[in-house]
């Protein structure tokens, strides 16, 4: 089945531990929802600073899952350092928060959570 995450970066952190990779989805699910949240909110208030704060923090997260999202992380990174009002990168927030949505969905499916 198709996702939007790569199970083989996963496998490969954890060593193939798959009691470790339930504890690495876990941890996602847990941390990454309320800081997708404040980044939206900060990104629709236009706070640079904090928007730059949690898109830095989650940055690591989607790379260790694969995500494909590097770029649009960057942008909104590279954003919150510019004079651009955030409809500058409002096409890059929504394909994050629609992608990781997705990815919450499938982990929860593919680890039973």
């Amino acid at each position: 089945m198709s996702t939007h995450y790569s199970r083989e970066k996963l496998e490969e952190i954890s060593g193939g531990d798959q009691e470790f990779m339930i504890i690495v989805a876990k941890t996602f699910l847990e941390e990454i929802p309320p800081d997708l949240h404040a980044l939206e909110e900060a990104v629709s208030n236009d706070n640079k600073e904090l928007a730059y704060q949690f898109a830095h923090k989650m940055k690591p997260n989607f790379e260790m899952f694969g995500l494909g999202l590097e770029k649009d992380i960057t942008s909104i990174e590279t954003w919150t350092r510019s004079s651009k009002n955030n409809n500058a990168i409002q096409e890059q927030m929504e394909r994050v928060v629609e992608t990781v949505n997705t990815v919450f969905d499938e982990l929860k499916r593919d680890f039973s959570l």
